[in-house]
């Protein structure tokens, strides 16, 4: 469409620089204002002339008393001619001259340091052609499977205007800016509509044009201020001066967003009707150009789809209104009923696609995540993702009598801290429970779980897993605090028991006990260097420490078990394994986590080897539970919190570590379960099951300060002649016993003071 203006503005339009611009327009002003003063100038010259020349050279003088009348000639004085100004006579003139120059002067003043800084970093409307759309972020598993692309205005394909269906373009122009093709980039309608709805009714409504969005979405950032908007009103009209109204609905219609990660009309049509925009019907086009206005609130898959419907409705009223449809035309629309294409997810393991962004986000900032391009391969594999996923799912399903509603998992490498699937969920998109929460980075208390953290300072000093601790009732008293007395899960004594038996079968009270000798400050360090984050005030915890009473998260549970099983190196999560600009440049590569020592490898053996001994948990488990992998060497350790909220199963080979837990996301308490037979156990059993198949054999390594050692099982001394019960059993070099056990003693226990 063809522009036509006068001169001066065609003069205007053809500077670039919007500073230099400003420039030439005060200039401009200030010349057409002093050609004015002049013409003012001229016509007090003339006019006080007329009056000099007029003026009588005789002065009368009355006598009052008198009442004579005296007529004096004064002689005629004459002055040479000097092209002076002459004096202004005192009337109220040079008052508005002066006030005209300061007005001036002050409006000059207040326009260039008002504007200057609007002016000075003005984008040029050139851009819009030479706009460069922000460039997709792409996460991919191990194997570079695509799990998601992520992205702020990418996901679009250019469709040209010409394309178009015409009542799509109508649709758009009569809900949008129905004089789109009458107004110069601003509407003052529009503009007025705005201020009375907003100042008067209160109610939050626009009054910008296509060209108006066009600019706010492509060149200027979303703030609400008055700078911008007056930036968005001027480069709305030097928009519409450099292209036309096709090429500006084209450029919008390729821009404007659709509902989510959905910009331009050719994915839009796609994604709500799987199909292209030329192919839209009226009623189809008529909902689409409802959508940009609020494409959260107008969705047909949003909490209310009937506002969907009513928004349709009210563009095919328009339409009307405009003379584009006919009334008849309308109501077939309206009455036609519309199938939208099946909403696939477009996103795999999103628990961990969105746990993996918050890492990138943190490292590289928000804008270059959502724009920069960037291709990020990952440690998950899907294919193991897509086993656990299923067996969570299913499992949690048969589970429903027991009012337990919902149920995680986390597999990993502890050699490389690789995130192999992350289950954060029984189903992302289930609604009953808020599905996309995710439990493996929430805060959890962990039950017996983590018993290992307790035990492995008791190991640290004298004691063996052949120490006996008498599991017999016992009070704390706690000053200010009722007296605390720690119960069994199966709410029996057994007496003096070996530390072996006691974590194996996950007995509480020797576990109190042996928190109490050391100190629950102990315990918390322990817990840090072996990985968790979540325990940072001591004061906050007592004896319950050791039966998980400090709330821990399953990433940082698995980090602490994988300690156990890298022989004591602590190896902290890795869940990218490199990341890539848009030109391909490496930006980081990350093989495995940050490796720390932390525990004596004959410490965190014997851990491991009382964690793997089925015989040392058949008291508390029977000899055939979930937990016994028939021909694998596998260490578990199970935990349920005494308020029955939280069941965890966590188990792990030199290779594969499996962390199950299983619950309610709203904290309530499961009715019943039972560790190693329901919960949490048998939805680690077959994630193990499947992932151990068809691989090999793996044993864990035996350190060189760890000797195997026949002892008598009941004392836990060197056996005697007559010794009815010996076992092997490990100690750290140095730690073994001297003695032999004394066949009257048999019925004696001891319980040991540990070593400082």
């Amino acid at each position: 469409m063809k522009r036509t203006g006068n001169s001066a503005l065609s003069f205007f339009s053809k500077i670039g620089n919007p500073l230099l611009r400003l420039l030439f327009v005060l200039i401009y002003f200030l010349i057409f204002s002093l050609a004015g003063i002049k013409k003012i100038f001229s016509s007090f010259a003339s006019r006080l002339k007329e009056k000099t020349t007029k003026k009588s050279h005789t002065i009368l003088l009355f006598s009052q008393k008198n009442k004579i009348s005296q007529k004096i000639k004064r002689p005629k004085l004459t002055f040479p001619k000097i092209k002076l100004l002459p004096k202004i006579p005192s009337f109220n003139l040079p008052i508005k001259l002066i006030s005209f120059f300061m007005g001036g002067a002050t409006s000059l003043f207040f326009m260039y340091f008002s504007f200057t800084p609007i002016f000075k970093d003005l984008p040029s409307p050139q851009r819009l052609a030479q706009h460069d759309l922000s460039l997709t972020t792409r996460i991919y598993d191990q194997n570079k499977k695509l799990l998601y692309k992520i992205y702020r205005e990418k996901n679009r394909t250019f469709v040209p205007l010409s394309e178009l269906p015409p009542y799509l373009i109508q649709a758009t122009i009569a809900i949008e800016d129905k004089n789109f093709y009458h107004h110069q980039g601003l509407s003052l309608n529009g503009i007025i509509r705005a201020a009375y709805q907003n100042i008067i009714l209160g109610k939050k409504t626009g009054g910008s044009t296509i060209t108006q969005q066009l600019i706010k979405n492509t060149l200027l950032s979303s703030e609400k201020t008055w700078r911008r908007k007056i930036k968005e009103a001027i480069l709305a009209v030097l928009t519409e001066k450099k292209y036309s109204k096709n090429q500006i609905l084209e450029m919008y219609l390729n821009e404007v967003g659709y509902g989510g990660a959905t910009y331009g009309i050719e994915e839009a049509a796609i994604k709500y009707f799987g199909k292209h925009a030329k192919e839209l019907t009226l009623p189809e086009a008529a909902l689409l150009a409802g959508l940009p206005a609020s494409p959260t609130r107008y969705s047909p898959f949003g909490n209310h789809p009937n506002l969907a419907k009513e928004r349709q409705a009210l563009v095919l009223n328009r339409m009307v209104e405009d003379k584009y449809i006919s009334e008849e035309e309308a109501k077939e629309a309206k009455e036609k009923g519309i199938v939208f294409a099946p909403q696939g997810n477009e996103i795999l393991a999103p628990h961990f696609v969105w746990y993996v962004k918050d890492i990138l986000v943190q490292k590289y900032g928000e804008k270059k995540v959502e724009e920069g391009g960037l291709e990020v391969t990952t440690s998950l594999d899907l294919d193991i993702q897509n086993i656990a996923q299923e067996v969570v799912k299913n499992e949690i399903k048969k589970l429903g009598n027991l009012h337990i509603t919902n149920g995680a998992a986390l597999v990993t490498n502890p050699k490389t801290g690789a995130i192999l699937a992350m289950v954060g969920s029984k189903d992302y998109f289930a609604k009953d429970i808020d599905g996309n929460f995710n439990v493996t980075t929430s805060p959890r208390q962990p039950g017996s779980a983590i018993k290992p953290v307790n035990y492995s300072i008791a190991l640290e000093n004298g004691f063996t897993p052949a120490t006996l601790i008498d599991d017999s009732p016992i009070v704390y008293q706690i000053p200010g605090q009722p007296p605390y007395i720690p119960k069994n899960y199966d709410l029996k004594y057994h007496g003096p028991t070996p530390l072996r038996v006691a974590l194996g079968s996950s007995y509480n009270i020797p576990a109190v006990k042996i928190l109490a000798a050391f100190g629950v400050k102990k315990m918390v360090d322990r817990g840090k260097e072996m990985g968790i984050t979540t325990w940072e005030d001591p004061s906050r915890f007592g004896l319950s420490l050791t039966l998980g009473g400090g709330e821990v998260k399953m990433t940082d549970m698995a980090v602490v078990y994988g300690v156990l099983a890298n022989n004591g190196i602590r190896v902290d999560l890795n869940p990218i394994l490199e990341v890539k600009d848009n030109t391909g440049k490496i930006l980081e590569k990350n093989d495995h986590g940050k490796e720390t020592p932390v525990l004596n490898p004959g410490i965190a053996f014997l851990l491991t080897n009382i964690l793997s001994d089925n015989s040392a948990r058949t008291p508390a488990f029977g000899p055939n539970s979930q937990l016994n992998i028939p021909d694998r060497q596998v260490a578990v350790k199970t935990g349920t919190t005494q308020n029955m909220r939280d069941n965890w199963t966590i188990g792990y080979t030199p290779s594969l570590l499996t962390a199950v837990w299983v619950g309610n996301n709203d904290n309530s308490s499961m009715s019943y379960v039972a560790s190693g037979v329901t919960g949490a156990s048998p939805i680690w059993r077959k994630i193990m099951d499947k992932l151990l198949k068809d691989k090999p054999k793996e044993d864990f390594p035996t350190p060189n300060e760890v000797k195997a050692i026949q002892i008598c099982q009941t004392t836990g001394t060197l056996p005697c002649a007559g010794c009815p019960l010996i076992k092997t059993e490990y100690f750290i070099e140095g730690t073994e016993p001297k003695t032999a056990c004394n066949p009257a003693a048999w019925n004696f226990y001891i319980t040991p003071t540990p070593n400082q």
